[in-house]
């Protein structure tokens, strides 16, 4: 009797342990990551996964945590960065997923449009190398100054600066808290937003659709062929996911890039 009692107990285990979900741990920078990530994660439950998400502050930490091994993906950086980064620290990185655009946009508090800026006036601009180089591209496109060709351009590669611009490299976190202390200030949209600044609304001048800076899914280049990833692949390029950014997103300036 012994044995049959514990042969019903261990075919009630077996099935329940076969069962019980995976866990994808995914690295992300809380707005509008955090929440795209936890539509997807609503979407993976219902195919046994468990996406626990992680929070990040900053541009560094999530690709070096990746890498690491303490996450199996993150979601925060778009195509440039990650290209840089990888290839700067070659930490054997892959991106698998495009997701949305997150358009960088000219932000004041002092100024309503471009003609209000007055010769000599300074302007802040994220530090991190792709990042500054696509703000100076920005304002590059709306006429305020000329720069030579190339991907990683920095303001010591102004070629005309008719109003003598002054340019402050700053952690682009902190770029929100500089615009009381610059007539203006080149901006990520999600921390426009953690700002509570609406970029549709409060952006003087702002990316197009056709930027390049897609937002994307990076993985462990080993790892980027393995069910759990295929799976958080499928669920992060889903029409949910589409729908909730066209619907929720969109009107904060921030587009689906799938």
């Amino acid at each position: 009797m012994k044995k049959i009692i514990f042969a019903l107990l261990l075919a009630l285990i077996i099935p329940a342990a076969a069962f019980a979900a995976e866990t994808i741990t995914i690295g992300v920078t809380p707005f509008p990551h955090k929440d795209i990530m936890l539509v997807v994660k609503d979407l993976l439950a219902k195919e046994g996964y468990n996406l626990e998400i992680k929070e990040f502050t900053d541009y560094v930490t999530p690709n070096t945590a990746l890498a690491e091994g303490s996450l199996n993906a993150n979601f925060f950086q778009h195509v440039p960065y990650f290209d840089n980064m990888n290839k700067e620290r070659g930490l054997k990185l892959a991106w698998v997923a495009k997701i949305h655009i997150e358009p960088l946009g000219l932000y004041s508090q002092k100024i309503k449009s471009l003609d209000e800026i007055k010769n000599g006036a300074q302007i802040s601009i994220p530090n991190d190398p792709t990042n500054c180089a696509r703000a100076l591209r920005l304002l590059e496109q709306n006429g305020l100054i000329k720069i030579k060709e190339g991907e990683l351009v920095t303001a010591k590669d102004i070629t005309d600066n008719p109003k003598k611009l002054k340019f402050r490299e700053l952690d682009a976190a902190q770029l929100p808290r500089t615009l009381q202390d610059v007539t203006a200030s080149v901006i990520n949209t999600n921390f426009a937003v953690e700002a509570n600044m609406i970029p549709a609304r409060d952006a003087i001048v702002i990316e197009g659709k056709d930027s390049p800076y897609a937002n994307i899914i990076a993985v462990r280049d080993a790892d980027k062929d393995t069910p759990a990833i295929k799976a958080l692949v499928k669920a992060s390029n889903s029409p949910e996911v589409k729908a909730f950014i066209e619907t929720e997103l969109v009107p904060k300036g921030i587009v689906p890039a799938f």
